[in-house]
């Protein structure tokens, strides 16, 4: 009796060790919490996905992982009443094709009790580089843990490429364009900055975020910030900023300020114009006399001030966060 009481129990837990095929009705999340001791090909095996599958999925730039992080994997799951590829592939980070390919179905047709592998859909990405929308932008970031403490957000614009050198498509070649310039002509390791916003309101992960980002606005700001580029030259007179790249400053500034706990402020969210790029100290509005860049330009949300700063950008920045709040919530 002993010897079958001991082998139902391994049997049990042998069970209870393979990933449960889930339904609609459980509202399983294809979400897993990174854990002690765990590494990409650890997961990529317990899931049936491979390590190059598991960072596409989550825009991952090196093999690190930190407790508390996030990953996207795939799942199984049991078709129920009033399923469609459409509904799953909204509910479970997916596309309608990304299940069909991995499920070798010729249609959209699906049957109740039907077994399916979800995969998360994959990310844009090229090398250490992560193109997203906004709204991947903010599972992207809400779903990573970082190393470096981060309380200094900074809004440069790029100048050069401005908005002439955007044909729509080019996000990857363009960021590489700066790589080079950083790295070759300004002796950095790396691109300068850890973010780059584009006139179509796509979102470039570039300098990874633990790296603290190099630039003439100084170590000071540079050593507890995040640079942003935004792609365009907004002196006036320049480039007219689109209302999709707008909006995406300021629905990512909103998700930066709430996942390091900032209220938008000067001494949160920074204008490059306010350093003076010879001493690295900040200077605000105190430009004469001191070496200071109109960045990120004379008409960047009405000025380049403090002013402007506090007139025009936070506020904006300030009711996107109460926006998010309220759909999260």
């Amino acid at each position: 009796m002993k010897r079958l009481v001991l082998i139902f129990s391994i049997i049990t837990v042998l069970f209870m060790s393979i990933s449960p095929v889930s339904t609609a009705a459980e509202n399983h999340s294809n979400l897993y919490d990174v854990r002690a001791g765990d590494t990409l090909w650890k997961i990529a095996n317990k899931y049936d996905t491979s390590v190059r599958e598991v960072k596409l999925t989550n825009g991952l730039q090196s093999d690190l992982l930190l407790v508390g992080q996030r990953l996207f994997v795939p799942m199984r799951y049991e078709v129920v009443a009033g399923d469609t590829l459409w509904k799953l592939s909204r509910a479970y980070n997916s596309t309608v094709q990304a299940i069909k390919e991995t499920n070798g179905l010729t249609s959209d047709v699906l049957y109740i009790g039907q077994k399916l592998k979800i995969p998360p859909k994959k990310l844009s990405m090229d090398g250490q580089y992560v193109l997203m929308t906004r709204e991947e932008f903010k599972d992207w970031l809400f779903n990573h843990e970082f190393t470096r403490n981060i309380s200094l957000i900074q809004q440069h614009h790029t100048w050069s490429p401005a908005y002439g050198h955007f044909n729509g498509n080019n996000h990857f070649s363009l960021l590489k364009g700066m790589e080079y310039y950083h790295t070759k002509e300004m002796g950095w390791e790396n691109i300068a900055q850890n973010i780059t916003t584009f006139p179509d309101g796509k979102i470039a992960v570039s300098r990874p975020f633990n790296s603290a980002p190099d630039g003439s606005i100084g170590p000071k700001a540079n050593s507890i910030g995040l640079n942003i580029e935004h792609v365009g030259n907004f002196d006036l007179g320049n480039d007219q900023m689109t209302a999709e790249h707008r909006e995406t400053i300021i629905y990512l500034t909103a998700l930066l300020c709430m996942k390091f706990g900032l209220t938008p402020s000067v001494d949160s969210i920074t204008y490059h114009r306010w350093w003076d790029m010879n001493t690295g100290e900040r200077v605000l509005d105190r430009s004469e006399g001191v070496s200071v860049k109109t960045c990120p330009g004379t008409g960047f949300f009405g000025g380049n001030t403090t002013e402007s700063a506090k007139n025009n950008f936070y506020p904006l920045v300030s009711r996107k966060i109460q926006e998010i709040r309220a759909i999260l919530n």
